[in-house]
C-alpha cells in the first residue's frame, strides 16, 4: 500500500496519474489522503482508497497509514503559519509519530537542495524544509528526501506580466546560474522510489534538471519559444517583500521567502554536481514550449 498526500496538488497530482498507470502491475495499492474528495475525478476515486482530511491530523495519518508500506509526503504551503517551523516540522510531527506506531517502511518527501552550504541555516523556507526531513529521518524509517531547485513552474505566476509587459522578475542576480526543475521530473522521481523500495538508511536524491540557467537565459529563452521580446528585471527585496505582504502572505512566510531567496543568490542551489543520475531530463525549453507557453497565450 502506497498512501499519497496532496494528490490534487501540481506535484501530488502528478505522481498519482504515474502510480495509476503502473502501481497495478506490481500489485501495489493506492491510498490518498485529500481534503476535498470532490477534486478528484470519479475514475480515479474508483481506483484508490480515499482517507478524508488533513494530513498534519493525527487521526487521520492514523487512518491513513494503517497497513501502509510506502508514503509520499509533502507540506502544501501555509501562508498564515505563525512560523515556518510550524509551517513544516509542526505540520509533519503527527505523520512522524504514525511512521512509527504503524511501521512504515519507506517515505519519499519533497524538499529542497541546501543542505551542507554556508547558507543553509538561514535559508528561510528551505532550512525549515531541511528541519523537517531531519525530523522525519530521526523516526527510523527509511526516508528520501527530493532536493529540489527553483521549480521552472513558478514561472507561471508571471504568466501575465510576460504577455502584457514582456517581462519576468526575480530577486537573483541577472547572470546569477542555477539549476532549475520542472515538478513532473520531481514527480516522475517520487514513483521511481516509491515502485523501487530497495533502498535503505536515510539520505537525499538531487532532481536538478539537465542544465544551470541564469535569469537571462531563461529571459532568452522565452523570448526565442514565444517569439516576441521577454526581458529580465531585477526586483528588489523590499519590493518582492511588499508584493507577498499584498497578496495576504502572513509574516513569517514574508519573512521565509525573502530570506529563501537571498540564500539562493548567495549560492544556495549549488552546492550539488550534476550528474547522470540526478539529472532530470525536461529542459527549460522544452517545459516553455509544453507549459509555459499555452499559459501565456490562453
Amino acid at each position: 500500500m502506497i498512501v499519497i498526500t496532496t494528490p490534487t496538488g501540481q506535484i501530488g497530482g502528478r505522481l498519482l496519474d504515474i502510480l495509476l498507470d503502473e502501481a497495478p502491475a506490481r500489485g501495489e495499492e493506492l491510498r490518498v489522503i485529500v481534503r476535498d474528495p470532490g477534486k478528484l475525478p470519479d475514475a480515479v476515486r474508483a481506483r484508490v482508497d480515499v482517507v478524508t482530511g488533513s494530513h498534519d491530523d493525527a487521526e487521520v495519518t492514523d487512518r491513513a497509514f494503517t497497513g501502509a508500506d510506502a508514503v509520499f509526503w509533502l507540506v502544501p504551503p501555509d501562508a498564515r503559519a505563525p512560523s515556518v517551523d510550524a509551517a513544516f516540522s509542526g505540520f509533519t510531527r503527527a505523520a512522524a509519530k504514525a511512521f512509527t506506531a504503524h511501521g512504515v517502511g519507506h517515505v519519499v518527501g519533497v524538499s529542497a537542495l541546501g543542505r551542507g552550504t554556508p547558507v543553509a541555516g538561514r535559508a528561510g523556507l528551505v532550512t525549515a524544509s531541511l528541519a523537517m526531513d531531519d525530523l522525519i529521518a530521526g523516526t527510523g524509517v527509511a526516508y528520501r528526501a527530493l532536493a529540489n531547485p527553483t521549480f521552472m513552474d513558478n514561472l507561471l505566476w508571471q504568466a501575465a506580466s510576460i504577455r502584457d509587459h514582456g517581462v519576468l522578475t526575480e530577486t537573483v542576480a541577472a547572470d546569477r546560474a542555477a539549476p532549475r526543475v520542472a515538478i513532473r521530473d520531481i514527480a516522475a522521481a517520487a514513483a521511481r522510489l516509491l515502485l523501487d523500495r530497495s533502498w535503505t538508511g536515510a539520505g537525499e536524491v538531487p532532481v536538478l534538471g539537465p542544465e544551470d540557467l541564469s535569469p537571462n537565459d531563461m529571459a532568452r529563452i522565452v523570448s526565442e519559444v514565444l517569439g516576441r521580446p521577454v526581458r529580465y528585471e531585477r526586483q528588489p527585496p523590499d519590493d518582492f517583500r511588499a508584493a507577498l505582504t499584498a497578496r495576504g502572505v502572513g509574516d513569517a512566510f514574508v519573512d521565509g521567502y525573502v530570506d529563501m531567496m537571498r540564500s539562493k543568490d548567495e549560492g544556495l542551489d549549488a552546492g550539488v554536481r550534476r550528474t547522470p543520475q540526478n539529472a532530470s531530463p525536461t529542459t527549460f525549453r522544452a517545459w516553455c514550449e509544453e507549459v509555459l507557453k499555452p499559459a501565456v497565450e490562453a
